[in-house]
């Protein structure tokens, strides 16, 4: 089994944000990998990564980083692959993160979603490889079925909630 997706966190502290891509991709059948990398501290290992991805098969990577937060766009600036940057939350609330990942110049894009948005980085990287996978398509609109289903559950329950000035 090869990897298609690749998830890079700048530290291990980042492994509780990241992980809930690796469910999201493990729950759809998608082979991925994980590392931590540095685009500070291993900025070479980072560009031999960036630059060897798609030669490994890997069709889109999920980097997620805090603080300063260069590493997606770093690797963004070294391949043609789609990159998701996750910004974390390690300091100022995620803003400088966020800034940081989505405020990319030029010719250097980067998706990103919301501060410690790593589940929806992994059904993003699931929505772009399901472009050319018709199955893997299917089992995307199970999932978006099934959140629409839970919300309308969850509503009839709220209907059996009771207060004495509910109107509903």
């Amino acid at each position: 089994m090869k990897a298609k997706v690749s998830i890079i966190m700048g530290s291990t502290s980042d492994l509780p944000i990241m992980e809930k891509a690796a469910k999201i991709l493990n729950a759809f059948k998608i082979p991925f990998e994980i590392n931590a990398l540095s685009a500070h501290r291993t900025p070479e290992e980072v560009e031999k990564f960036a630059r060897g991805a798609k030669g490994r098969g890997i069709e889109v990577i999920i980097a997620g980083a805090g603080m300063a937060a260069h590493l997606p766009g770093v690797i963004a600036a070294m391949t043609t692959l789609p990159v998701i940057g996750v910004p974390i939350n390690a300091s100022l609330a995620g803003m400088d993160s966020l800034l940081a990942i989505v405020q990319m110049p030029p010719g250097i894009p980067v998706a990103t979603v919301g501060i410690n948005g790593a589940q929806n980085a992994g059904i993003l990287a699931a929505q772009i490889l399901a472009a050319g996978d018709e199955n893997l398509k299917k089992v995307l609109e199970e999932y978006k079925e099934n959140l629409k289903t839970k919300i309308v559950k969850a509503n009839e329950e709220l209907s059996k909630v009771k207060f004495e000035y509910k109107t509903n």
